[in-house]
């Protein structure tokens, strides 16, 4: 298991709010690569104790315009998702649910980002595309 970047995390949290409400603990922040995850919770579930897709789309998205900011040029204010492509794999139902992204293409008013989401054992829980539009 990989340590918590408390530094990364907070300045996260500062930027998107919403990442605080669902528990994203930031494990890795850079342009190659941001990696986070979130502690498996009832309150975060669906039937069956099953963490909820919306959960794990959110943590997806979070990562992907992550990755973007660590993108950003120096004349961007900030990044948006335009597009967004998910493919759920098999559920969680306890542990924690792991991601990482990485740019696919970083170009002058987009940068795709793949994003893998894992288990506690490694194994593929969900992969999601997406592209983040710079803002100027």
């Amino acid at each position: 298991m990989t340590d918590i970047d408390l530094d990364a995390t907070r300045r996260v949290h500062e930027l998107m709010p919403y990442t605080r409400l669902l528990g994203v603990e930031v494990e890795r922040f850079d342009a190659d690569e941001v990696r986070a995850r979130i502690a498996w919770a009832p309150e975060r579930c669906t039937s069956n104790g099953l963490l909820h897709g919306g959960l794990l789309m959110s943590l997806a998205d979070s990562l992907g315009a992550m990755v973007a900011f660590a993108n950003l040029p120096a004349d961007a204010a900030g990044t948006t998702t335009v597009s967004s492509s998910t493919n759920f794999l098999r559920g969680v139902t306890s542990g924690t649910l792991h991601g990482v992204a990485r740019p696919l293409h970083k170009g002058r008013t987009t940068v795709v980002a793949d994003t893998e989401l894992f288990d506690d054992d490694g194994r593929l829980v969900g992969r999601v595309t997406q592209t983040q539009l710079f803002l100027r």
